[in-house]
């Protein structure tokens, strides 16, 4: 794939980042416990990074995390030209009743965060759901989802690809956004 055009830097990236967090300390008591569970990969890696920065700023906070497999509830899983790879779903905690924060990196059509819900709904009745990107692609949605928490909004043509790029995985935390035909969501 070609170079990507960076659309934000690493030290924006890490604003951003603390914003995230900032915002979901202010919209939950410290007395409330939180459930944050990441979707599967990158989703568990912005949820890793996230739970750091909101741990460093209350070591008391009770933070119950969790990472979600969708693979199997993907409404493209027999349709794809090579088949998708399963990660393992862990979530040490029951969900029943419980207000969860949900972590994905891109929201683009919306339909990995509806396979995420279905997911969740086969481990239990939720009180509520609450959805965190780090990009929302807005103008390509094909679900009527929005996400609670927002890191940046991406407007982009729907054959450009969004991609989040993590320091230690891909060497720098950015994002970058490229002309080619891919898939995110």
């Amino acid at each position: 794939m070609q170079n990507g055009r960076q659309i934000i830097s690493p030290q924006r990236f890490k604003i951003t980042l603390t914003r995230l967090a900032h915002e979901v300390i202010e919209n939950y008591p410290t007395e409330e416990d939180l459930h944050i569970i990441g979707i599967q990969e990158k989703g568990v890696v912005l949820a890793n990074r996230l739970i750091e920065i909101i741990s460093n700023k209350n070591k008391r906070r009770k933070v119950h995390f969790g990472k979600l497999d969708i693979t199997f509830y993907r409404d493209d899983f027999r349709i794809r030209s090579k088949p998708l790879k399963a990660s393992a779903t862990q979530i040490d905690f029951d969900i029943e009743g419980q207000r969860i924060i949900l972590v994905d990196d891109v929201l683009y059509t919306g339909r990995t965060i509806q396979a995420a819900m279905s997911a969740l709904q086969d481990l239990g009745r939720v009180d509520r759901i609450e959805l965190l990107t780090m990009v929302d692609r807005r103008f390509n949605r094909h679900l009527p989802i929005k996400a609670d928490y927002t890191g940046i909004q991406v407007d982009s043509l729907d054959e450009a690809y969004v991609s989040v790029q993590w320091e230690h995985i891909e060497g720098k935390d950015e994002i970058l956004i490229y002309s080619a035909n891919k898939s995110v969501d």
